[in-house]
């Protein structure tokens, strides 16, 4: 197929497809709907299931069902509908339990609004719901990307049998852009869903899909099994694009929407000859810890650049552990800087830097 002028949220239903996707269950809310009104369309013709559920948490737990029993399985929403999802998502992640979740998120909190915001992100990187877990999480920056990674996504919650979650903002889910929705992607080699409540056990075993452990010593070692699997994510799925890095002066530590506006700073800083590089987070969990391995001697100071009030920020400090400057840069609410803004921020930094 050649290239299409497609709609973001159109595209994240057309890759759902292209990955596999056996079932939906979903709840409208903006700046999502999109998702489910094409789904609604093409999935009931080609024999797949599509559920308009009664609410975010209806839905999440039917999505529990539709994966306990092997099934591909997506659901989508916007910040507040994701927060409804929360002790699905955890009771998802203890049963070990692949799904894909769509995230398009807008501003708050609470209600807030309709406008594009990144201010989920410890919701999605730390765990909203209770216990240990982790959600592994993407975050596109364009559409051709996110077609990508929401194709790849359900190998990737199968291949490790755990919930994945695509962040990206209002911005992304409403532009239109140039999309190629035939791209190969790698194909991972899966195990088998020997765990799933399909009807067809035989034999002693009986299949049963809990997070329940009533026992301290099980569930403690329930938890150090998920562990293990973190670890293991930590090590081999770690994404992240470095732009302009190996002569920079300064780096801005920026994803998705705002990664799109440090990319059009980037060209007037360079313009003036202000030599400014990006680091790109792709997987904000686990976050690319390996992206800030070995800068550049050239380096500075480090700027962190968000559409919330500077929720990365800790990851950035940790990933960066002392050895440079870091500085924060960012509009909550709903509000989308000017490349401008971030011109003057990256300036001043420098002149703060450079009289320390």
């Amino acid at each position: 197929m050649a290239k299409m002028l497609m709609k973001g949220n159109e595209a994240i239903a057309v890759a759902a497809l292209k990955g596999g996707c056996e079932a939906f269950f979903g709840y409208p809310i903006t700046p999502q709907n999109e998702i489910p009104e094409y789904l609604a369309r093409y999935m009931i013709p080609a024999g797949k299931i599509f559920v308009q559920a009664e609410s975010e948490i209806a839905s999440i737990n039917m999505v529990y069902g539709a994966a306990g029993a092997g099934v591909r399985v997506m659901t989508s929403s916007s910040s507040p509908g994701i927060a409804l999802m929360q002790e699905g998502i955890s009771y998802l992640a203890g049963a070990e339990l692949p799904c894909v979740i769509v995230n398009v998120m807008r501003g708050g909190p609470g209600l807030g609004g309709i406008q594009p915001s990144q201010a989920d992100y410890h919701q999605i990187t730390r765990g909203g719901g209770n216990g240990d877990y982790q959600v592994i999480a993407y975050a596109p920056e364009n559409l051709q990307e996110t077609v990508q990674i929401v194709t790849e996504a359900f190998d990737v919650a199968d291949c490790y049998r755990n919930p994945v979650m695509i962040a990206v903002d209002g911005l992304i889910g409403q532009m239109m852009e140039s999309v190629d929705p035939d791209i190969e992607i790698t194909k991972r080699e899966l195990p088998p869903k020997d765990w799933a409540t399909t009807g067809n056990s035989t034999g002693e075993t009986r299949r049963i899909i809990n997070s329940l452990y009533l026992d301290p010593k099980d569930l403690e070692k329930h938890n150090l099994k998920l562990k293990d699997k973190y670890q293991r994510i930590i090590d081999n799925e770690q994404r992240y694009q470095l732009i302009m890095s190996d002569d920079a002066e300064i780096l801005i530590v920026a994803y998705g929407t705002m990664a799109r506006i440090c990319r059009s700073a980037l060209e007037l800083l360079r313009e003036e000859g202000i030599k400014a590089g990006i680091v790109r987070p792709i997987s904000l969990w686990p976050f690319p810890l390996k992206a800030f391995e070995d800068f550049s001697p050239t380096i500075k100071g480090i700027l962190c650049a968000e559409l919330s009030t500077g929720q990365m920020l800790d990851d950035v400090k940790i990933a960066v552990c002392g050895r440079y400057p870091i500085r924060f840069f960012g509009r909550t609410g709903g509000m989308i800087p000017e490349p401008e803004e971030i011109v003057h921020a990256v300036k001043q930094f420098l002149g703060e830097v450079s009289h320390e």
